[in-house]
């Protein structure tokens, strides 16, 4: 992947701002959140939908702001943030190809566990975060397109030419940076959950410097995000108001 981004001063104060933010005030927003849902789920019905629309307008003025870096930046083309058709797709076509299927077996797998009642392997750290009624289940496909599409372009497209326009760093020095930020604003899973994430992240990274373009790692996210938010039951809990 070859990108020569350049901010303005005003794309550029926006952009520092919001790294600033996804660096540092999101993990710990971001902890307490989920710590409060954490407390509030058992007895407050709507608390996870609550919580799914805090963070869904979140990530979208996120999605926002970068739009308007980019509006500001006359050098910063949409390429540069990832906005272009993938390239090199033979390289990267057996590992998505393998990465799809493991989500989809172990999506099958892992949903037979919940309907058992046993144990999901790494569900702990995500736990308030299962669905429970048809509603948290509609709410977490939003949550999960959301985090798919923002995520990516904010983490992944516009951090990358953060770290190479801005910070002067090569695109690999840069993308691992911006994988650092990214699996910071997963600390409310803890040390666990967060591990998975930065592997899963590493993946998603590869596929776009790989390509050049965030259409696949997009779209695999959605794809994770859905089978942890919409078809993973929560196991060995209380299941209420599974009509709702």
């Amino acid at each position: 992947m070859s990108i020569s981004p350049s901010f303005s001063t005003p794309g550029l104060l926006l952009t520092v701002a919001l790294t600033a933010y996804l660096a540092f005030a999101a993990p710990w927003l971001g902890k307490r959140q989920y710590d409060r849902l954490a407390r509030r789920r058992d007895h407050d019905p709507r608390a996870l939908v609550h919580a799914y629309r805090l963070w869904i307008a979140e990530e979208w003025v996120w999605l926002a702001v970068t739009a308007l870096i980019l509006v500001l930046s006359p050098g910063l083309g949409p390429a540069d943030l990832g906005f272009a058709m993938p390239g090199n797709l033979g390289q990267v076509a057996p590992a998505v190809v393998g990465m799809t299927s493991a989500i989809v077996i172990g999506t099958v797998v892992l949903h037979r566990l919940a309907r058992s009642g046993r144990a999901i392997p790494g569900q702990a750290a995500v736990a308030e975060l299962m669905p429970r009624t048809s509603a948290e289940r509609w709410h977490g496909l939003a949550m999960a397109v959301t985090a798919g599409v923002c995520e990516e372009i904010v983490y992944r497209g516009l951090l990358i030419a953060f770290g190479v326009g801005v910070l002067g760093l090569s695109t690999t020095a840069a993308a691992a940076l911006a994988l650092v930020v990214f699996v910071a604003g997963h600390f409310y899973q803890g040390w666990k959950g967060m591990v998975v994430v930065a592997l899963l992240g590493f993946w998603l990274t590869i596929v776009y410097v790989s390509t050049g373009s965030l259409l696949l790692p997009i779209l695999a996210h959605i794809l994770i995000d859905v089978r942890g938010l919409v078809f993973m039951p929560a196991s060995g809990r209380k299941r209420v108001g599974q009509a709702g």
